[in-house]
């Protein structure tokens, strides 16, 4: 069995994080300020040590860190020492910095296609019928063979689609009210930065799950600090990426370790205000993706912001403390307690409002997959630095990542917003070329050679006029006039 990961020390010795069950997922929770993003840090050098890829959510900024070298401080070496960490060196990690805006790190990108009509229309926050027309877009765009790439794609194939929604079939008839719902939604979502993130080169899953020369994995950090202001994109990229993976990488079982870990940070956004329906796939998702070698941490405030069905496959537990002044975050303080496997000797309800920053109560799965007892644990300092990299640090970082040259400049493939744009434009041609064949083969009308005088035509409509009652009295009047003088 590989060498454990190293969480911390308590009264009954060193507690790691057993590698065999690492994939059955876990959750790092407590109140803002508690040491979650330092108990994420060194639980990401850990698996990186062990040659597993990491990706991670950088909300704070805080975990770009992770790229530099710790500084020496006489409060990391005590912790060391009462700890009893033998092996502690400060050192830096192998990091690829991403970023869906293509501003601190290598651009991610995702095609419309890859996301899929559910993940999409959640992203949208589309109503059951409009949900309904984006998956017509879909199926049309399939039986078509269109790919669709980028927002101007879905954008070109949604308005086709309500202009010849009858002469394409029963089938692909929609409600032009509804059409016009999802493009106003769909502005919304370039000015949010959908327009950077949907688009070519798309990222390769292969690209996350890299090693160093030293078999290091690398830890891929997304920069989050601009994105999580937009809560629905941010948990539904996560998700899709989520769902890349499991749909992607093979069935492995249970594996000796696993084949990359994955934490996602400020947890709760992924389950509030999400339909039913995509509740259920998250729940299959983290059920099922084990098999594939994937670990999934949660990392949120409280375990009461996770749902009883995925908070149930959460076999790894950190908990750090809690606050409880008013009665719903007492009854949060005693569903946190019940998630651990009991300690006679641990009163888990008064220890979780009494943990200092830095500590934390932790249940691992054991030999077999069963939870050990809780304990109180002393969480162990990263060996890289705890706080952000400059800018020049992150830069230089960047300087030197393979991914800068696949994903730096977008492309513009040809997709269904071609397609469709020189479809319309050979429809209205043709239409024209008509158009004008029938008036070259209609017969032309004899125009008279001599110009009327304006005086002729003034006489001639008077005449015309003369047959209706008003006409023939505004002729008598004119003829009266004329006969008087």
């Amino acid at each position: 069995m590989k060498q454990g990961i190293l969480i911390g020390g308590s009264e009954s010795g060193q507690i790691s994080l057993n590698p065999r069950y690492a994939n059955r997922h876990g959750l790092v929770a407590g109140a803002t300020g508690t040491g979650k993003t330092v108990t994420l840090q060194g639980l990401a050098e850990g698996f990186s040590e062990l040659g597993v890829p990491v990706f991670l959510a950088d909300v704070k900024g805080d975990l770009s860190g992770l790229s530099q070298v710790a500084k020496p401080h006489p409060k990391v070496d005590e912790r060391v020492q009462k700890i009893g960490i033998e092996d502690y060196r400060a050192s830096a990690y192998p990091v690829a910095f991403w970023d869906v805006f293509g501003e601190q790190g290598t651009a991610i990108r995702a095609t419309i296609s890859e996301m899929g009509p559910q993940l999409l229309s959640r992203l949208l926050d589309l109503n059951d019928t409009q949900e309904g027309v984006m998956t017509l877009v879909f199926e049309f765009a399939d039986q078509e063979g269109m790919l669709l790439v980028d927002l101007q794609d879905l954008r070109t194939s949604l308005e086709y689609l309500g202009d010849h929604g009858k002469e394409l079939g029963s089938a692909y008839g929609v409600s032009k009210a509804s059409i016009n719902a999802i493009l106003r939604r769909l502005l919304l979502l370039e000015r949010e930065g959908g327009r950077a993130f949907f688009g070519e080169p798309a990222l390769q899953l292969s690209d996350f799950m890299q090693n160093t020369r030293d078999g290091r994995g690398v830890i891929n950090v997304l920069a989050a600090d601009k994105l999580i202001q937009n809560p629905r994109v941010y948990s539904t990229f996560l998700l899709w990426l989520l769902s890349e993976l499991f749909e992607n990488l093979p069935e492995l079982g249970d594996p000796e370790q696993p084949v990359m870990v994955f934490f996602f940070d400020e947890a709760h956004l992924l389950f509030k205000d999400t339909p039913k329906a995509l509740l259920e796939k998250v729940e299959q998702v983290v059920r099922l993706i084990r098999s594939k070698g994937v670990g999934v941490y949660f990392v949120t405030q409280s375990p009461s912001d996770i749902p009883d069905t995925v908070l149930a496959q959460l076999g790894n537990r950190i908990q750090h403390a809690l606050r409880a002044y008013t009665p719903k975050e007492r009854k949060a303080v005693r569903v946190a307690a019940q998630s651990f496997r009991e300690n006679p000797a641990l009163d888990t309800v008064t220890a979780i409002s009494e943990l200092a920053v830095g500590e934390a109560l932790v249940s691992t799965l054991q030999e077999k997959g069963i939870p050990a007892p809780v304990e109180r644990v002393l969480v162990r300092p990263p060996q890289s630095r705890m706080g952000p990299a400059t800018k020049a640090e992150r830069e230089a970082v960047l300087a030197h990542d393979p991914n800068q040259r696949r994903y730096k400049d977008a492309i513009d493939p040809h997709s269904a917003h071609e397609i469709l744009s020189e479809r319309t434009a050979a429809a209205l041609k043709a239409q024209q070329e008509a158009e004008q064949e029938t008036k070259a083969s209609a017969p032309k009308k004899k125009s008279s050679s001599r110009r009327q005088s304006g005086g002729e035509a003034f006489f001639k409509s008077m005449l015309r006029s003369a047959g209706s009652s008003l006409g023939r009295q505004l002729f008598r009047g004119i003829l009266g006039s004329l006969r008087k003088r």
